[in-house]
């Protein structure tokens, strides 16, 4: 009994042992896998009553939150109006957060300029604190696709633990078919379809008393543009109207605000055009696409932030596009 008293003191002590260095190895281990929250938003007075806050030039990951897109936000006497929602549930409440630094006003009105991922999975934040949200009738079909399905599953992975299986696509209270009117505590907000070009169900938002205009991603500045499966004629088509209202500021979906509009549209249509001219003789002609690509001089684009990641595919999406007009 004694020798079977000793085995089990003994076998009791390693075991304490083993269970003492698998808790400090776990606790280390969790330690080191904890995700480091250093994403910071900074809110940005634009006009009087405008403020926007800017995404980071660069591909979604876990590490910056899926944070990429810029989301504005304007104040008035009834309540305070928000463009788009940011890229996760995270980025939302930061967002909701700068809002309440500058003002004591609720959050009453959401629109989204188009449902891209970058743009829309902040939604069930602001549904949560009673924002109604306005998007155009189109946004529909993407939220009821597979793509969408996909897209999300995917982003639980890649953005995780900021998207996860809580993060859920919300859909418009209000749905917008060409163009509305919607006065707030006094300020105007013309909210106008100008799609299908970057997306199907593009909206963007004029503020005439602020001479603010929130394009989303109709205009790009300091990176290579997303084109994805954009319809590239219509898109040329809504710049157009974009530079016909003629505002003193434009906040885009992507780069910085911008203080001199008709500059920065022309760099998103150059781009445009730049990518129809070079791929429509080979499109037309049902021409190799990866002759027509080698062949191009691009550049002019080549130094810019996120061209190895977009520049090839947004030229095949116009390729293919070009070929179904």
């Amino acid at each position: 009994m004694n020798r079977f008293s000793a085995f089990n003191r003994s076998m009791n002590y390693l075991i304490g042992i083993l269970i003492g260095s698998f808790i400090l190895f776990s606790s280390a281990f969790g330690q080191a896998t904890k995700p480091v929250d250093s994403i910071q938003l900074k809110q940005v007075q634009v006009a009087p009553h405008t403020y926007f806050v800017q995404g980071f030039p660069e591909m979604g990951s876990s590490k910056n939150q899926n944070f990429i897109s810029n989301a504005g936000f304007v104040i008035t006497p009834a309540g305070v109006v928000v463009v788009d929602a940011l890229g996760s549930p995270i980025l939302a409440q930061k967002l909701i957060a700068e809002i309440q630094k500058v003002t004591s006003q609720k959050v009453v009105a959401l629109i989204v300029s188009h449902y891209h991922a970058d743009h829309v999975y902040g939604l069930q934040e602001f549904k949560k604190i009673g924002a109604k949200i306005y998007a155009q009738g189109e946004g529909r079909n993407y939220l009821s696709s597979e793509t969408a399905k996909q897209r999300l599953i995917a982003s639980r992975v890649d953005f995780a633990p900021w998207v996860n299986a809580n993060t859920q696509l919300i859909s418009a209270d209000v749905w917008i078919d060409q163009k509305v009117k919607l006065t707030i505590g006094g300020v105007e907000f013309l909210v106008s379809r100008v799609g299908p070009a970057h997306a199907p169900e593009d909206l963007m938002v004029y503020i005439p008393s602020e001479k603010a205009l929130f394009v989303g991603d109709l205009v790009f500045r300091g990176r290579i543009p997303f084109v994805g499966n954009a319809d590239s004629k219509g898109w040329l088509i809504a710049l157009d109207e974009i530079e016909k209202l003629n505002p003193n500021i434009v906040i885009p979906g992507h780069g910085n605000y911008s203080v001199k509009p008709n500059e920065d549209i022309a760099f998103t249509r150059n781009y445009l055009r730049y990518l129809r001219n070079s791929m429509s003789s080979a499109a037309i002609n049902m021409d190799s696409f990866e002759d027509a690509y080698k062949q191009v001089d691009w550049s002019e684009y080549e130094g810019m932030p996120l061209f190895k990641a977009a520049n090839r595919m947004n030229a095949y999406n116009v390729y293919l596009s070009i070929q179904a007009e």
